[in-house]
């Protein structure tokens, strides 16, 4: 499908980014480097594309199999229209034309984990064509070619006790898109930039989770090298990528064995040609094999699907799906930058929790996450406190339990009202801390949060400032050495007697306040 895409090097149309990276890489001067990527994501849906099997990959082998996934005979497909609109999704998200008219095709292997002996897809009328993904980092557009929706295949095992492949079909028939771009990509930094975006993307839209290390975004990487200035290389496609690290390795290791770039460089540099090839990618020896020379089109015998009439999508249709368009990443990212102040890494994190996790099925709203969760707590408070407490205490505790966002167990207005109390004095930021350590640690409770201030009365953790002069005067008399060093003038120790002072009053003292008592207790005493 793709070798139609480097036979002539293409005008790249005119972006809204000035790309600021170069034409080739410092690590190999004088050539440049072509990667174009056909991604596979597996759709978000509860059934197959032609099926009504459950969309399951995690239970037991074989145990989400109709018929016509075995492909037994007579068994005719029926296309689910749920894998159709988030397809949609995915199209107008990617700025891409859906077409009103797309047809399927058969394409012909044999293989063990294709039971039909084809693969049902839309090689000659995709449902859209064209578009682009904006690389914000990396100042780049890369464009897209097609959008097309396709059956997956079996998961074939090889089981080493047996000597023999073990094939799983509950994978068989799951509604996959092929989303092929351009070979606009100039770096394996930008071919994993491009593959990060667009799996936020397709995460944001619900399309798909895009959980790469469990299967549901593949990609086939081309490579081709040429010396500046001249036509695109012979390329080779590296199939089924599972890893932001695999792109990348696979694209350029140093190693001429182990990279395609430096393959390709050694083959032309010693008067060979490289040959066009679909190729492996070895994990554990981190380095591409040759899989088979490259099939064309013809290799797979294209035929029209004589049980599937064209797919017909009107403007109407179209209309209906883009109101139900969630808010995409570069957008949020933006709002929440002008709207919070926040900076691009803080909201980065936010978008990024659980990213993959909760995706709905069908398109179904997922429960809310991270910046829901932050914008109803910063309603009316400094939206930089919010997000410090967030990111730097409730996510490190949910971390430290291994617990997604859902099982928060803070609701946002009680969170709210621990940042009003601590604005007001009424706690410290060391009890703070112990507040949302001890909600974690409690057993969880039927009951509904009632008042964060009744929970501070509880365990005793209300800011105290009448005692504070005895504090000061016991720290003093246990840290005799580090008092007379401030006497002397060494500010440097100080925080070692206010650190006991919040000890002594367990975290209920005000360190700012202590700090100043006790600078003005030891100066009058030197």
């Amino acid at each position: 499908m793709y070798r139609r895409l480097c036979v002539l090097r293409t005008e790249v149309s005119k972006r809204s980014y000035a790309s600021t990276s170069t034409s080739y890489h410092d690590k190999w001067p004088g050539w440049e480097t072509v990667i174009g990527i056909e991604v596979h994501a597996q759709i978000k849906s509860r059934r197959k594309l032609f099926s009504e099997s459950l969309n399951s990959t995690d239970e037991l082998p074989n145990t989400h199999v109709s018929l016509f996934d075995a492909a037994f005979p007579g068994t005719l497909p029926r296309l689910n229209k749920y894998c159709v609109d988030l397809a949609l999704r995915t199209a107008l998200a990617l700025n891409a034309t859906i077409q009103p008219k797309s047809a399927f095709d058969r394409k012909h292997y044999f293989y063990r984990d294709l039971p039909s002996g084809y693969q049902i897809t839309q090689n000659y009328a995709p449902l859209a064509t064209g578009g682009f993904l904006d690389l914000e980092k990396a100042q780049k557009r890369v464009r897209l070619k097609q959008i097309q929706l396709e059956q997956d295949t079996a998961k074939s095992t090889y089981a080493e006790h047996l000597a023999a492949t073990q094939i799983d079909l509950n994978r068989a028939g799951v509604g996959l898109m092929e989303i092929v771009s351009q070979p606009d990509m100039r770096s394996p930094e930008e071919a994993a930039a491009y593959v990060r975006t667009l799996q936020a993307l397709l995460r944001s839209v619900g399309a798909s989770d895009g959980n790469m290390e469990q299967g549901s975004l593949r990609c086939d990487v081309n490579v081709s090298v040429n010396r500046i200035g001249e036509q695109f290389g012979t390329r080779c496609e590296v199939k089924n990528l599972n890893s932001i690290k695999a792109i990348q390795v696979a694209i350029i290791k140093y190693s001429p064995a182990a990279s395609e770039v430096y393959r390709h460089i050694d083959l032309i540099e010693r008067g060979l040609s490289v040959a066009q090839e679909t190729r492996g990618f070895d994990e554990e020896r981190a380095e591409t094999f040759k899989l088979r020379s490259k099939e064309d089109a013809p290799d797979y015998r294209y035929m029209p699907d004589p049980n599937l009439p064209p797919l017909l999508v009107s403007e109407t249709h179209v209309d209906k799906v883009r109101q139900t368009m969630p808010e995409l990443p570069a957008a949020l990212s933006a709002r929440l930058q002008k709207d919070y102040g926040l900076t691009e890494p803080q909201a980065e994190v936010l978008m990024s929790v659980d990213s993959g996790v909760n995706i709905g099925y069908d398109g179904e709203v997922a429960p809310p996450g991270a910046v829901p969760y932050f914008e109803e707590v910063a309603r009316g408070r400094n939206p930089k406190v919010v997000v410090n407490w967030i990111t730097q205490e409730l996510l490190a505790q949910l971390s430290r339990q291994d617990e997604p966002f859902s099982a928060n167990p803070i609701p946002p207005q009680a969170l709210g009202e621990l940042i009003d109390l601590l604005q007001a004095g009424e706690i410290t930021g060391t009890s703070a801390k112990t507040l949302i350590r001890h909600i974690f640690n409690s057993p969880p409770s039927t009951e509904p949060f009632s008042s964060m201030s009744k929970l501070v009365d509880e365990l005793g953790l209300r800011a105290t400032s009448s005692d504070l002069q005895s504090l000061c005067e016991k720290a003093i008399e246990l840290l005799p050495q580090e008092a007379e060093l401030v006497r002397k003038g060494n500010e440097k120790v100080l925080m070692k007697i206010v650190g006991q002072v919040m000890k002594l009053s367990k975290g209920t003292a005000d360190g700012k306040a202590a700090r100043a008592l006790l600078q003005e207790m030891l100066k009058a005493e030197s």
